[in-house]
C-alpha cells in the first residue's frame, strides 16, 4: 500500500482528494459473506429466465444507443413505488451511489456544502471529495439517535446546501421518525438546501415505519433514494433511482453521462419489475432473520439495535477487533465499522443466520470469565 500511495503522490490530483482511501469492504473468499447487506437469497429461477430473455431482445440492437431517458423503466418504478407518482418525478442511473453522486454534482461543488450525521453510510463524505463538495459533519445523541429538534438546530446553524438522512440509517439500522425529516427540511429553508433521505433500506422496515415518500407533495426541495440492489436482491445489476419534484430529475439531466443507463441495465430492471412478487417474497424471510438475530443476540448479553433494515448494528463487544477475526476464522465475514465494541451483521438465509449466531456464541462462551455464562 505504501508504494502504491508513494506512486500516486506523483499524480498532480487535487489537494482534497490526496490520503483518502477509496470505499471498499474485504472481499474474502469464505463460506458466509455478511458484511455488505446484500440480499443472499439467490435469484428465483422464474426471474432469471425473464431477465435473460429480456436482455437477450435487448442485445439485438445494442449497436444503437439506448433509450436516453429509460422512460418504460421510470414509469415502472412509478408504479412500483405508488403514492401517485408519475414517471416525471423518477430519475435512475447505475446504483443509488450514482444518483446521489449525480444530485452532489448539481447542486453541490466548490464553495457548497453537504451535512449528514455520523455514523452513517461512509460514502457520503467520499461523494463529497468527489464533487469537490465540504463535507460537514453533524453530531447523534449518546445511543446514535437523532431528534427532530437537534437535528434541526443542526441544520440551521451550519446552512448546508445539501442535507443527507439515511433512513434506515447505515450502520446503526434504525429508522428516521418522519418528524426529523419534516425538521430538517424547515430547518433547510433558509439555506434552500436539498433535503435527500437515502431509504435503500426501506422495504424491510418494522411493521409502522413510514416512508418519506408521503411527504413529498409541496416539498420541491425533498429527494427520496432507493435502491434495487438490497431487497430485490439485484446488488450486481447496479440500479439506484429517486423519487422527487420533476424538475429535480431536470436538474440531473444537466449533469448526467449522456445514455449513462446502458440498454442491458434498463432490460435488467424492466425485467425484474415485472416480477416484484416473486423478488421480493424473501424479504419477510430476511426480517425473520434479522429479528432472530436481535433476540439471540439480546440473549448472549449482547447489544443490538432496533433494525428497521437487513441487518443488525450490535455492540457489547469487549475486543470487535478480536470477535471480526475469530468470526472470519470460522468462515463468517461480518463488518467491522469502525464504532468500538461494535459490529455489523446482514442478515442472511436461515443456514448463514445459523453459522453466524454458532460461531459469535462460542466466541462469547470462550471469552467469558469462568464460571459465567456468555
Amino acid at each position: 500500500m505504501s508504494n502504491q500511495l508513494e506512486r500516486l503522490a506523483k499524480l498532480p490530483l487535487r489537494e482534497n482528494l490526496r490520503g483518502i482511501e477509496p470505499y471498499g469492504a474485504p472481499q474474502l473468499d469464505v463460506a458466509v459473506l455478511l458484511n455488505v447487506n446484500e440480499n443472499t437469497h439467490p435469484l428465483p429461477a422464474s426471474v432469471s429466465r425473464a431477465i435473460t430473455e429480456d436482455v437477450a431482445a435487448a442485445a439485438v440492437s445494442l449497436n444503437r444507443y439506448p433509450d436516453r431517458e429509460f422512460t418504460e423503466l421510470r414509469e415502472r418504478l412509478a408504479d412500483y413505488l405508488g403514492h401517485g407518482l408519475t414517471a416525471e418525478n423518477i430519475w435512475a442511473a447505475n446504483g443509488s451511489n450514482e444518483v446521489l453522486q449525480q444530485i452532489l454534482q448539481a447542486f453541490g461543488g466548490p464553495g457548497r456544502s453537504v451535512m449528514s450525521f455520523p455514523p452513517t453510510y461512509s460514502m457520503y463524505p467520499l461523494l463529497a471529495s468527489g464533487t469537490d463538495t465540504t463535507y460537514v459533519a453533524g453530531q447523534r445523541g449518546t445511543g446514535f439517535e437523532l431528534s427532530a429538534a437537534s437535528a434541526a438546530d443542526q441544520v440551521a446553524a451550519a446552512a448546508p446546501n445539501l442535507v443527507i438522512l439515511c433512513s434506515p440509517n447505515n450502520p446503526t439500522g434504525t429508522a428516521l421518525g418522519l418528524d426529523v425529516v419534516e425538521a430538517v427540511y424547515e430547518a433547510g429553508q433558509a439555506s434552500n438546501a436539498i433535503v435527500i433521505v437515502d431509504e435503500a433500506y426501506a422495504e424491510f422496515a418494522l411493521a409502522g415505519t413510514e416512508s418519506a415518500l408521503t411527504l413529498l407533495p409541496g416539498r420541491e426541495r425533498l429527494v427520496v433514494t432507493r435502491t434495487m440492489s438490497k431487497a430485490f436482491a439485484l446488488a450486481g445489476a447496479r440500479l439506484g433511482y429517486l423519487a422527487a419534484a420533476p424538475e429535480i430529475a431536470d436538474a440531473l439531466r444537466l449533469v448526467r453521462l449522456p445514455y449513462h443507463l446502458s440498454a442491458v441495465t434498463q432490460a435488467t430492471a424492466n425485467a425484474a419489475l415485472k416480477q416484484v412478487a416473486a423478488l421480493l417474497a424473501t424479504v419477510e424471510d430476511i426480517k425473520v432473520q434479522r429479528d432472530r438475530i436481535v433476540s439471540e443476540l439480546t440473549r448472549m448479553g449482547l447489544e443490538p439495535a432496533v433494525s428497521d433494515s437487513n441487518f443488525v448494528f450490535f455492540g457489547g463487544l469487549e475486543h470487535a477487533g478480536r470477535t471480526w477475526q475469530g468470526l472470519l476464522d470460522a468462515g463468517v465475514l461480518v463488518r467491522d465499522v469502525g464504532i468500538p465494541g461494535h459490529l455489523r451483521v446482514t442478515a442472511g438465509t436461515e443456514g448463514e443466520t445459523t453459522a453466524f449466531l454458532e460461531a459469535l456464541e462460542a466466541l462469547q462462551s470462550a471469552s467469558a470469565p469462568a464460571g459465567h455464562a456468555s
